[in-house]
């Protein structure tokens, strides 16, 4: 099913309300305004095609949320732009989703009061790869996270870049399971988000491979918080490999920090193969540290990478398969494989 000025469905609206079970509708490249639509059909396909297909909210949204909500099971979304989310309770979003799976690649979302919203429901799952979040709204109200995650089973994040944030944080997940990959989460020097990465409730979280940043405008000096609204029975692990944290909020800032009291049993926390960029507070509740390396802001490139000749360069320790790199970010969007013989280095951004 295409979607175009001059196609059978001149509307995604249109599209989706005549879709069947299975379907892929794919979207002429321009500017969808006032465009909205509620999805329910299982594994429907909705692809922008060329250089994508643009929504601009202009005031409206469906169901007083966001500019697709999506309650299909199986669905993607792919190249496709989301702006300028308004509604009355202060949550609009690009996309909503609240039933079944959800993936999203290759998106991008700007200006909304919430890039990408999922419901809390432990049967959710979230895949995101490829996408593009910034330009949070400067308006009073509630927190504008780029990406709020609810308390679902599942959350991938792949290959995505979040920058200008405001208030709220570049990234929030409540999932249960949360594994984050090789993503530039860099809030800029003009940004003024919270966290830059947030797991509220705890979950199992492994974050590999990342470059995460704050700036010195940051409302919040931590930069990655795990445990900080968990109640009852919640519990929490993290493993943090081969990651580049930048502190540029001086001596204030603090690069983790996990609420352990807030949590319920043991709270294993690793570290390893680590860059901490810059003063601050590493935080004191690693249970496993190994390969870790404080460096001073002169001592990386502007890419985040290890200047040649580094001694730092290739003295990675070995870690187990599922939290060894196996890939890195890839500007503006991405990610390049990396060499299976290479000799790793500490940190995110590998030099092939």
């Amino acid at each position: 099913m295409t979607v175009g000025p001059s196609e059978r469905w001149r509307t995604l609206a249109d599209a989706v309300r005549a879709a069947a079970d299975g379907d892929t509708i794919e979207l002429q490249p321009g500017h969808y305004r006032s465009d909205v639509a509620v999805v329910t059909q299982p594994r429907l396909t909705i692809r922008g095609l060329g250089t994508g297909a643009v929504f601009h909210a202009d005031g409206r949204s469906a169901q007083g949320k966001a500019i697709l909500v999506v309650h299909g099971r199986d669905v993607a979304v792919e190249n496709c732009e989301f702006r300028g989310t308004r509604v009355p309770d202060g949550n609009g979003a690009g996309i909503r989703f609240e039933s079944g799976r959800l993936t999203v690649r290759r998106c991008r979302f700007f200006d909304n009061e919430m890039g990408l919203l999922a419901a809390n429901d432990p049967r959710l799952e979230l895949i995101v790869r490829s996408c593009e979040f910034g330009a949070a709204p400067r308006h009073a109200g509630l927190l504008h996270h780029l990406l709020y995650v609810g308390a679902i089973g599942r959350f991938a994040l792949t290959g995505s870049r979040f920058t200008q944030g405001w208030r709220g944080h570049l990234v929030k997940t409540r999932a249960l399971r949360n594994h984050v990959t090789y993503n530039l989460l860099d809030d800029g020097e003009d940004g003024q988000a919270s966290y830059e990465l947030e797991f509220p409730n705890g979950g199992d979280n492994v974050v590999v491979g990342n470059v995460i940043a704050q700036s010195p405008r940051t409302q919040n000096p931590t930069i990655l918080s795990m445990g900080a609204e968990a109640r009852d029975t919640m519990r929490g692990s993290l493993v943090l490999a081969h990651n580049t944290l930048v502190n540029r909020a001086g001596s204030s800032g603090r690069f983790i920090r996990v609420w352990a009291d807030h949590l319920s049993g043991d709270t294993p926390v690793t570290l390893a193969n680590n860059l901490f960029v810059g003063a601050g507070d590493i935080g004191g509740a690693a249970t496993a540290v190994a390969g870790n390396h404080r460096v001073a802001p002169a001592n990386l490139g502007r890419d985040y990478r290890l200047p040649p000749g580094s001694p730092l360069s290739g003295t990675a320790v070995a870690l187990p398969a599922k939290y060894t790199p196996t890939a890195a970010f890839e500007w503006p969007v991405g990610t390049r494989p990396l060499p299976a013989t290479m000799r790793l280095s500490p940190g995110a951004m590998q030099s092939i």
